[in-house]
C-alpha cells in the first residue's frame, strides 16, 4: 500500500544456482585574542536546528550513506525486519533540495534466511549493501520503464516456493540488482565478476507470497510503478539490509 534470454530450460537451470532461482586536526591556540564582539563568526557550539537540517534516509547510518554516489537522486531502500527474517519494507526516496523525500512504501519479502554481508550462492540470504539499478526485463512487455528492458521467455520460474506457493508470474517484471553482475546487460546475463560461488541473479521481482532465494519481491502493481518511476538519468541505487546492518 502506497504511503506516499539462451533457452528457457538453460536459464531456469542457471537460476537455480543464483539468489532468486535457487560491498589531522590543527591544535587550538588558546592564547589568541578573542574575535571582536561584532564578529559574525559562528560559535563552535552552535548547532543546526532539526528543521533546517536536510532530511536523511531513515535508519541508514553514516557508513552506508557514504556508499551512495553523489549523483544518485533515487534510492530504493529495503529495510529487513531482522537479520534472519524474510520480511522487509521497500520504500522509494527522491532527492530534493530539502534532502530525501519518501514517495512510496510497500511490504516486501527477502531471502528465506534473512541477510548477509558476504552473500554466497545457495546461502538463502539477501546481500547487504548499496547497488546500482540499471537493467530490467520480464516475461511481459515493457510497462513503460526508462531502464533498459529485456522481454523474453527466459523469465520463468517453475515449481513452488518455500511455503508451497506457485512461482508462476514471479518474473513477469524484474529489476536486476547490480550485485555480482555486469551492468548494462540483460538480467539473464550469466557474467559473475566475483565468481559463481558468490551467487548472482539478485533481482527485485513480483512477489509470490513467500520468502525468496536472495531477491527482494513486491506486489505486481508496485513492480510496475517502480519500473515506471526509476530513471537512469537519476542514477538510482538500492540500499538493502536488515535494520541493524543499515544503521552503520
Amino acid at each position: 500500500m502506497i504511503t506516499r534470454i539462451p533457452s528457457a530450460a538453460l536459464v531456469a537451470a542457471s537460476l537455480l544456482l543464483t539468489g532468486c532461482g535457487g560491498g589531522a586536526l590543527a591544535a587550538t591556540d588558546h592564547t589568541s585574542a578573542p574575535p571582536p564582539a561584532s564578529s559574525s563568526a559562528p560559535s563552535p557550539s552552535s548547532e543546526i536546528s532539526a528543521e533546517a537540517a536536510p532530511r536523511q534516509l531513515p535508519g541508514v547510518g553514516p557508513k552506508m550513506l557514504a556508499r551512495i554516489p553523489a549523483a544518485t537522486e533515487q534510492v530504493v531502500l529495503v529495510t529487513g525486519r531482522g537479520e534472519d527474517s524474510p520480511l522487509s519494507t521497500l520504500a522509494l526516496y527522491e532527492r530534493t533540495d530539502d534532502g530525501w523525500e519518501q514517495t512510496a512504501s510497500w511490504a516486501a519479502h527477502n531471502a528465506l534466511k534473512g541477510w548477509s554481508d558476504h552473500h554466497m550462492a545457495g546461502d538463502l540470504r539477501s546481500p547487504i549493501g548499496v547497488y546500482s539499478l540499471t537493467d530490467a526485463g520480464g516475461l511481459l512487455k515493457d510497462p513503460g520503464t526508462k531502464l533498459s528492458y529485456d522481454q523474453g521467455t527466459g523469465f520463468v520460474s517453475p515449481g513452488t516456493g518455500f511455503e508451497g506457493e506457485p512461482l508462476a508470474g514471479s518474473f513477469d517484471y524484474v529489476i536486476a540488482i547490480n550485485y555480482n553482475r555486469q551492468p548494462g546487460t540483460s538480467p539473464l546475463d550469466w557474467t559473475r565478476p566475483l565468481g559463481a560461488s558468490r551467487g548472482g541473479g539478485i533481482w527485485i521481482h513480483v512477489d509470490h507470497g513467500g520468502p525468496t532465494h536472495g531477491c527482494v519481491s513486491i506486489a505486481e502493481a508496485h513492480m510496475k510503478e517502480l519500473l515506471r518511476t526509476l530513471d537512469p538519468a537519476r542514477h538510482p541505487v538500492i540500499v538493502m539490509g536488515d535494520a541493524a546492518a543499515l544503521d552503520h
